[in-house]
């Protein structure tokens, strides 16, 4: 075998946010935050967690359990607020919504930079 074919089953370095793990967990929450102006990388975002949540082990664990829950109760939220435009109310719960999207997912890049679980990463607020 000749030397060429050595460096075809070694990860390239770039590849490394892929896998399951501190880094991979901040690209999806970027990524959601990036899906409040794109929309489309929200859902890369949800589909990276559901294929790593269970693979990564420690406390990034938590943070996979958080990010998924912080996309479906956003959309869920989300989906109310535009139901409830019809009635005005709906405007101040989509900003209401915006604003606890943003302050979910700076919180969890703050516990994923120290290293830290997301506290209650089952919670319905900020997981707190």
């Amino acid at each position: 075998m000749s030397n060429t074919n050595q460096g075809q089953n070694t990860p390239r370095q770039t590849d490394r946010w892929l896998e399951p793990g501190a880094t991979n967990a901040l690209v999806i929450y970027i990524l959601y935050l990036a899906g409040l102006v794109i929309g489309i990388t929200g859902l890369v975002g949800i589909v990276l967690a559901y294929i790593n949540r269970g693979k990564a082990g420690g406390f990034v664990e938590s943070h996979y359990t958080f990010l998924i829950r912080t996309f479906w109760i956003g959309l869920l939220y989300a989906l109310i607020s535009m139901v409830l435009i019809f009635v005005a109310i709906g405007f101040l719960l989509m900003f209401a919504v915006a604003v606890w999207f943003i302050a979910r997912c700076i919180l969890g890049i703050q516990a994923l930079q120290r290293g830290e679980p997301v506290k209650n990463p089952e919670s319905w607020l900020l997981g707190q």
